[in-house]
């Protein structure tokens, strides 16, 4: 991927909505879709990836009318599964996407059949998506593709809080990764 000078490696990318990111924990785990398309590399690859060397992340993220920004995190880590592949982000860069991942930092992946984050019922099945969730979030990556502007249902698009709110899903988002130099 040439974001930024290069050499990152895509772990998740929403484009299209050809991929349905409503799915169990094994899939989280495992990873889904196609490299070329809407894609989840999965979470154990990305623990394996990050556990030996010092990651950097980037968030790319494009809305309905072509404007695009991003956000960039120069330290990245996820834990074990033993320990829930709890997500930890820090070094924030605002490439105008605003920050709406920090929050979600030193939190649990949670699924709709693995519940591990800190809200009393499951955020996963109340927004629709799998994610790093604390009770519950600012960003959904993983949430159901719309395209753009729709209050229909609050909180359930692809979305980055701090960028376009709750009630806007982006058209591309894609997280990548790449070892600090």
């Amino acid at each position: 991927m040439d974001s930024l000078d290069g050499r990152w490696t895509v772990f998740q990318r929403r484009m299209d909505g050809s991929v349905n990111f409503y799915r169990p924990w094994d899939h989280y785990k495992m990873g889904f879709g196609s490299a070329a398309g809407e894609y989840w590399l999965g979470l154990e690859n990305l623990f394996q990836l990050t556990l030996r060397k010092r990651y950097e992340l980037l968030v790319d993220m494009e809305d309905f009318s072509g404007n695009k920004v991003f956000a960039r995190y120069s330290s990245f880590t996820i834990d074990s599964e033993s320990y829930g592949y709890t997500l930890h982000v820090s070094g924030f860069t605002n490439g105008g996407a605003g920050d709406s991942l920090t929050y979600h930092s030193g939190q649990k992946f949670t699924t709709f059949d693995q519940d591990q984050d800190s809200y009393s019922g499951n955020c996963a099945r109340l927004y629709l998506g799998a994610f790093w969730y604390g009770g519950c979030h600012f960003a959904n990556p993983n949430g159901v593709y719309r395209w753009g502007a729709d209050s229909t249902l609050s909180h359930v698009g692809v979305e980055w809080y701090h960028w376009k709110g709750v009630n806007y899903s982006l058209k591309t988002i894609s997280m990548k990764i790449r070892p600090v130099q």
